[in-house]
Order: C-alpha cells, then structure tokens, then sequence
C-alpha cells in the first residue's frame, strides 16, 4: 500500500509540474490572446510571433535536454523550471513592452521543456526502477487539466479582472501548483539497478527508425500547434461563433485530461505505432471539422478530437523514448522534441503571416491538416522500418558465437 501511495505522490508531482509548466506558463496565453488583443493592442502578426519565440524557448530547453545525461543536474534543473515558469507568468502581467512579453514567452518555453522533459524523464525513471509499468498516461493527464483549467479560469476572471490582473491571478496559482511538484518528486537513484536488482539496460532504435520518427513526429508538431495556439482567435473570427471561442478551448482540455490514458489501453491492444497513426487520422479530423463543417457543434466535436489525440500522441512518443533509453529517457525525449519544437518555431509564424495575408487563420488549419497526412504516411512507412529491424535483431543471436 505504501508503495502505491508513494506511486501517486510521484505522479501527482508530475500532473502538478505539467499543469504550472504548460498550463499556466503556457496555455494561459491561448484564451488570453483575444483579451490581449482587444485590452493591451497586441497585434495579429506579434501574436502568432510571441507564439514562435515561446516554442523557440522550448526547443533550446529540448536541446539541453537532450544533451544532459546526469540524473542530478536534470533533478535540480527541472527544479529551477518550475520556479522560472512563475516568474515568465508574472512578467507577463508587468508591461506592454512586447519586447518583454517575448523575453518571457522565451523563458516560458525553457520552462515549459523541464517540465515536460527533464520532469517526464525523471517520473518514468523512476517508474521503470521501481518496477512499475512504464506508461505516462496518468502524468501527462496534467497537460488536459491545465488547458480546461485555464480556459475555465479565464472565462470566470473576465467578469471582474482585466488581462493584466489575470496574469497575476494566474502567477498566484503557480506558487500553489509549486509546492507538491517540488516535495512529491524524490531526489533520483542514480545507481543503473531497478528496485528488485535487474539492471536497466538500453535499447536504442536503428538510426532509420529516429530519422524517420523525428520526421512523423515534426508533421506532429505543426498539426498540434496551430491549433493549441490560435483556436480560440480562430473560432471568434468563424461565422456565428463570436464569443465561443473559450468553450471551444475548454473542450480541448476536457478532450485531452483522460486522453494519455485511454492511448495507454489503446497502445497495449493494438501497439504503439499503431495507436499513434489512429491518432493522427482522428486529429486530421479534428483540425478540420471547424472549418469544413462549420458551427458550434462542429467546433467543439472537432476540438474534444483534437485534444483527445495531440497529447495522445505525445505520450505515446515520450512513453516509447523512455522503454528505448530506460537509464536516461530525458536524452530521446530531448531529441524528438527537438522535431516537434522545431514545427512549433515555423508553423505559429507562417500561419500568423498566412492571417495577416487572408484576414483569417483558416490557412493555417488547413497547413496542419496537410501536413498531419504527411506524417500519417511516415509512421504507416515507420512499421515497416519497425519489422525489418525487429527481424535484424532476431537473426542477430545466431551468428553469435556460444558460450
């Protein structure tokens, strides 16, 4: 029973960390945007650049993640992450200056990495060490409860707080988020045996594998953000859809909360790759549905879809990075998410480009519908990758000499 309970705790730090780094350091930005724009003059085409310099943030944190192999260092800079991710949403709320909102869009994204990364890597380290099974859906429930979370909050606070004092609101409920995500997570065992005495060893991919899942998984990367970070501008501006914006958002959160978790069922019925390309056709489906349909109904099925399967597919990627490199997951994780930052540095600045052009960010739904097919047919084409190398290592022993 202890054991479990020490489980929990392990893992509602990490649901806690994911909520302060991605849900208000990060996604509070999203249902904000409209009041921003309305309330601080924030301009269309700056809006969809904060986006890019918040990824660009993110994507330097992937980069230093995937280059850290001390499980100490990456304890005590996950650490530093949650604290920079108050300070980044204070800063917010202090100026106009849309050169400090990129500074802090900026340091939000550093955060943001250590959380999902550095923090990620740390929670299924000590998952596998403890003999648990590896699988990441409960943790990664925190991405969907900080985008329901924020998109609630801000519905409830636009009544009586104006963009700026939200953003101090939101700076208040970091600080309490902090204190569980730093005191449940213990310091890392850095000795390379599991809890019952098996030795944690790695099993790397082929190096066409990782080319090829760093591809799909860019494709991933412009399919989620475009979404993520202009949905609620983008359904305020669909006809008859003024003011909808915010539920819009709130169901993708409530979409992806059980999302990691359902995927985690999924992936042991039918494989990970299989999963992972289930959820990409239904997040196709999911983009378009506003746009192509139209409505309400429209827009929030298509949201529920698109939340249901972006984090999904996250977790499966991470979840798969960890089982390949048990004794430092963070460093694959590092690696992937460098494809998917990568995506998220270019896809907010084209389709802000795309909205300044057209008057509208459609343009931009149909980019990431476009490329999610792209990505689709890389992992159908990863499967066969996955048998030929499987077969590989099959063969491997009987050439092997006895003894």
């Amino acid at each position: 029973m202890s054991e479990q309970r020490e489980r929990l705790k392990v893992l509602s730090a990490g649901i806690f960390s994911l909520i302060l780094v991605l849900g208000v350091a990060r996604f509070s930005y999203t249902p904000l945007l409209p009041l921003m724009q309305r309330q601080a003059g924030l301009g269309i085409a700056e809006a969809g650049w904060l986006a890019a310099i918040n990824y660009a943030g993110y994507l330097s944190g992937a980069l230093i993640a995937s280059l850290i192999s001390d499980l100490v260092l990456k304890d005590r800079l996950y650490r530093i992450g949650l604290v920079v991710a108050i300070l980044s949403t204070l800063l917010m709320g202090l100026t106009t200056d849309v050169t400090i909102w990129a500074v802090s869009r900026f340091v939000a994204g550093l955060s943001s990495a250590a959380g999902m990364l550095l923090g990620t890597g740390l929670i299924l380290n000590w998952l596998i060490r403890h003999n648990h099974r590896s699988e990441l859906g409960i943790h990664f429930a925190g991405i969907g409860l900080g985008i329901a979370g924020c998109a609630t909050a801000v519905a409830v606070m636009s009544h009586w707080l104006d963009w700026q004092q939200q953003w101090f609101a939101f700076t208040v409920f970091g600080c309490l988020l902090l204190i569980p995500a730093l005191r449940w997570l213990p310091a890392p065992d850095t000795s390379g045996l599991t809890k019952s005495g098996q030795a944690m060893v790695d099993n790397p991919p082929s190096p066409l594998f990782m080319r090829l899942f760093m591809a799909a998984y860019f494709c991933a990367g412009v399919g989620y953000v475009v979404s993520a970070t202009f949905i609620v501008a983008i359904i305020e501006h669909l006809p008859g859809l003024a003011g909808q914006g915010n539920l819009v958002f709130l169901a993708i959160g409530i979409g992806a909360a059980p999302a990691c978790i359902n995927w985690d069922f999924i992936a042991r019925r039918i494989g990970d790759l299989n999963a992972l390309i289930a959820a990409a056709v239904l997040q196709i489906i999911g983009i378009l549905l506003p746009v192509l349909v139209g409505g309400l109904l429209a827009a929030i099925f298509g949201a529920l879809l698109f939340g249901g399967t972006f984090i999904g597919m996250v977790s499966l990627v991470l979840t798969m990075a960890g089982r390949y490199y048990p004794t430092r997951p963070a460093k694959m994780m590092g690696k992937m998410t460098l494809s998917y930052g990568a995506a998220q540095i270019l896809a907010p600045a084209i389709t802000g480009a795309l909205a300044t052009r057209f008057g509208n960010y459609e343009a931009g739904l149909y980019l990431a519908a476009g490329v999610m097919v792209v990505g689709t047919l890389l992992l159908v084409l990863l499967k066969g990758v996955e048998k030929r190398d499987a077969a590989a290592r099959s063969e491997a022993p009987t050439v092997c000499p006895q003894g």
